[in-house]
């Protein structure tokens, strides 16, 4: 008896790895306070990346803010090329697709990154936008 419900737990346990999605795609880096994300956007080494697609970015954008679009095709080799040592502050129209570029990039390799949320909050807060 122990026996099967040993072999069915590991079979679980299997079953359970094999069908969860990769730990990339789940991760996500968390929005960090506003109060923060005003003072990092303010300073001229700190790169804004804006991850909605082109034509949210459109439809308006936080001052200084480069689009990367977070769900194009090439958006992890643009994301490759760019400089791991500068401060990357990302948001999007939530904070769930810049929360997981946020991750990507620390997967590779960049140390200074930080999920800001999402547009509509900042804005509304005060940060400068165009």
């Amino acid at each position: 008896m122990l026996r099967s419900f040993l072999f069915a737990g590991t079979g679980l346990l299997v079953f359970a790895l094999s069908t969860a999605t990769p730990a990339a795609a789940q991760a996500r880096v968390p929005v960090t306070d506003l109060a923060t994300t005003q003072k990092l956007v303010k300073q001229r080494q700190v790169v804004v990346l804006d991850v909605r697609t082109p034509a949210e970015y459109a439809t308006g954008h936080l001052r200084h803010a480069q689009n990367l679009d977070f769900k194009a095709p090439d958006f992890a080799a643009k994301a490759a090329a760019l400089d791991t040592t500068r401060t990357y502050v990302l948001y999007c129209a939530s904070g769930n697709r810049s929360g997981q570029a946020a991750a990507i990039l620390q997967e590779k390799g960049f140390r200074k990154v930080v999920n800001a949320g999402a547009f509509k909050e900042l804005k509304a807060a005060g940060v400068k936008t165009e």
